[in-house]
């Protein structure tokens, strides 16, 4: 039996996840008493017919404490079910704008404001963060884009390397992306924006992606960049870090920033172990 435990950062997303699993033919529960997670499982293999996949939403909420949490495990693994445990995060500015955007009241805030209960709540869960088997940034994510990481990790059972990649490109004129990881500028590329017919175009035009990549210096940088991020990634991963922002500027955004960023994604989604997302921010103004 595969045996999902589905915890991480209220507004996150765990009630969203629970919902794709429990769609993918997961028997899903949210909220059950610690102490009675081990009965649950066990209910789960003896029912008639059995589950092949349970998902359990566990959250702050049910006091978790990091010894009550190991016990748990091992009496699971006891029984012969391994427990993997999945961890949804976001940063502390996304959760506190979804807090404010639904209205609601943060779990661990309690009379305080709701920036205090998510750094409470975080600290509590940081032992949590450490063990777990999946850590999935939902930050940048949209709705189905969580659904085909779970996706391909719980249904298609893909490995899955803790990291999701997001490609942006920008213009240099209306500032640098705040949440940028790596930026770089691709300013001195050869710019569309002085041909007269390629101008009101952008990079995703293929005539515009000839003009930029057409010296061989371009191809060259997009070679050693490629190389750069391929290697850099194990690395970051292993360093626990579970989402990188690359940023990709030129003075507008809308020509050779976006070709760049259009290439480097193509490149980088042939790496299947990776969640990799593409973004312009600019490519409009």
């Amino acid at each position: 039996m595969r045996f999902v435990i589905v915890t991480g950062m209220s507004g996150a997303g765990k009630r969203t996840a629970l919902k794709v699993l429990e769609d993918k033919g997961y028997f899903c529960a949210d909220n059950i008493p610690l102490p009675l997670v081990e009965k649950f499982a066990e209910l789960s293999v003896m029912q008639e017919g059995g589950h092949e996949r349970v998902a359990l939403g566990i959250d702050s909420r049910t006091g978790l404490e990091p010894e009550a949490v190991q016990t748990m495990l091992e009496r699971l693994t006891g029984q012969g079910i391994s427990g993997e445990i999945l961890f949804l995060d976001a940063g502390d500015a996304v959760l506190l704008r979804r807090y404010k955007e639904t209205r609601r009241s943060h779990p661990m805030a309690r009379d305080a404001r709701i920036a205090e209960g998510i750094a409470q709540e975080r600290e509590a869960l940081a032992f949590l963060k450490r063990r777990a088997n999946y850590i999935i940034d939902t930050s940048t994510l949209l709705t189905r884009e969580l659904r085909g990481e779970l996706e391909k990790i719980f249904v298609d059972s893909e490995d899955y390397r803790n990291i999701y990649v997001t490609i942006l490109s920008f213009g240099f004129k209306y500032g640098i992306p705040a949440d940028s990881d790596l930026v770089f500028d691709v300013r001195f590329l050869p710019n569309p924006y002085y041909v007269e017919e390629l101008r009101p175009k952008t990079g995703k035009d293929p005539d515009v992606q000839a003009y930029v990549m057409q010296t061989e210096t371009a191809g060259q940088f997009l070679d050693k960049l490629t190389d750069l991020i391929e290697f850099s990634l194990p690395y970051y991963v292993e360093e626990g870090k579970n989402q990188l922002v690359i940023s990709i500027g030129c003075t507008g955004g809308r020509h050779r920033s976006v070709t760049i960023a259009e290439q480097l994604y193509r490149r980088l989604s042939e790496h299947t172990e990776y969640g990799v997302k593409l973004e312009h921010r600019d490519i409009r103004d």
